[in-house]
């Protein structure tokens, strides 16, 4: 496995890079409060003339997402590029090709009704009210913060029963949300699996979605490219499944394991990543300069 070395601050090894890969929960925010000194440290990224991509598993589609930040005080200019599960799950549902072009047009909305603007101006689709009349199953995220697994297993096992296909926003099991690890879009996607159920997932860890953020630009250098991330299952092993280097935020998803000091324990992120099967390069507490 890859020997993890612990960074304090990113600007040490930045000159190594010409593009960077970042994810958004658990790097930029909690989802509710924006790292600011993570916010410095892409800024100067760019004065230095860093390449700076945000790919997300939000089911958010970009411009929403983009003005959401800018009201939080980050700047659109800050980005070159901006790629969302819930942008690219958009243009699949519209394009009806693949699997997309199987699962019918009624769905039923499970969870949060948040990840509902990836239907917007597709009039093929519509949402009904009744697992019995639905084609298929849509879920994007969890309904409340301290949602667990059981909460969704009655609806998930009559969706079974009546063989209908799920289609998952985002491939998290959890995610950094106020501070807290909760239960993610993925795990749901996962139970489903478990007891039976065809699920259909778009995001990270998916090399197609890293691919398609890095394919607007010219000549880029997979050696030169970083991504940081804070959780191995989906930001990481994105990374070493399209063979670049990258950086694990351990004050994200894996919290509760790897600890809040300053400086990560790299003995529990090495554990962990052997675990899960996904190794990042470096790991650090939080997005600093």
């Amino acid at each position: 496995m890859k020997m993890i070395r612990p960074l304090v601050n990113i600007s040490k090894i930045i000159d190594n890079y010409d593009t960077i890969v970042v994810g958004l929960r658990g790097v930029i925010s909690d989802n509710f409060e924006i790292k600011e000194e993570t916010i410095t440290a892409l800024i100067n990224m760019r004065k230095v003339g860093k390449r700076i991509i945000l790919v997300t598993n939000s089911s958010q589609r970009v411009l929403d997402l983009v003005n959401k930040l800018e009201v939080q005080g980050i700047s659109a200019k800050l980005w070159h590029s901006v790629v969302t599960a819930g942008e690219i799950m958009h243009y699949k549902l519209k394009a009806q090709k693949g699997d997309f072009g199987i699962i019918g047009n009624k769905y039923y909305c499970l969870g949060s009704d948040k990840g509902l603007n990836v239907f917007s101006q597709l009039e093929n689709y519509h949402r009904v009210s009744n697992l019995a009349q639905a084609d298929f199953l849509f879920v994007s995220d969890v309904k409340n913060f301290d949602d667990v697994i059981e909460d969704y297993l009655p609806e998930l096992e009559h969706a079974a029963s009546l063989s209908l296909p799920m289609v998952c926003v985002g491939n998290d099991a959890s995610s950094f949300d106020n501070g807290q690890i909760c239960l993610g879009s993925g795990a749901i996607a996962e139970q489903y699996a478990v007891i039976g159920g065809r699920i259909i997932t778009v995001g990270k860890p998916d090399a197609n979605i890293i691919a398609y953020a890095l394919d607007d630009f010219q000549g880029i250098s997979k050696e030169r490219t970083l991504f940081i991330g804070d959780n191995l299952l989906t930001d990481i092993k994105a990374a070493n499944f399209i063979d670049i280097n990258s950086v694990l935020i351990s004050k994200g998803v894996h919290v509760n394991f790897l600890g809040e000091g300053y400086i990560p324990d790299v003995t529990k992120a090495r554990e962990l990543s052997i675990n899960y099967e996904a190794y990042p390069d470096f790991i650090m507490s939080n997005l600093r300069w």
